[in-house]
């Protein structure tokens, strides 16, 4: 037979390892939830760009947020630059003289189109896709004015209609 002091010995250890292994959790969990940050990465959706009085008439590339500002009189909007085919930003294209067109039934005066240098899509300057592998048209963006300093915000997860304008 076995010695009982061996045998309570080694029961003894054992739940001093269990003991010293269940205290340890709590603070394994703080540690190891201190890596992990409580802070969301992700860019602001709604942002101001400036004054109305800095954007010239026609048509703003605003590089660092991939949208275009577009200014007609005292009437603004926001059209996004991100190709709706794959992503690729797309550039505007300036008609070297005005043209009449016709789109979703309403006329108008075209001054240039977006164009996608990656697979060649092409939108009419009021967003419509017409040509090429893009699905959809140019995503429009809310705006108002900040009434703090008069600044233009516009709001990148607040789709708006393409009838919409801001007036100023």
């Amino acid at each position: 037979m076995s010695d009982p002091a061996i045998q309570r010995r080694s029961f003894l250890g054992k739940l001093a390892a269990a003991v010293l292994g269940l205290a340890s959790l709590p603070a394994a969990w703080i540690l190891g939830r201190s890596l992990v940050p409580n802070v969301h990465y992700e860019a602001p959706r709604r942002y101001k760009v400036g004054r109305p009085d800095v954007f010239p008439e026609g048509v703003s590339f605003l590089e660092e947020r991939r949208l275009f500002v577009v200014r007609e009189r005292n009437a603004f909007h926001a059209i996004s630059a991100i190709c709706t085919h794959l992503g690729c930003t797309v550039k505007y294209a300036p008609f070297r003289h005005k043209r009449e067109m016709a789109v979703r039934g309403l006329s108008y005066t075209s001054r240039g189109e977006f164009v996608c240098p990656c697979h060649g899509s092409r939108f009419r300057d009021e967003g419509t896709n017409f040509t090429g592998p893009a699905p959809r048209p140019l995503v429009w963006y809310h705006m108002d004015v900040a009434p703090e300093d008069g600044q233009l915000r516009i709001d990148t997860g607040r789709e708006v209609d393409r009838d919409f304008r801001l007036t100023v």
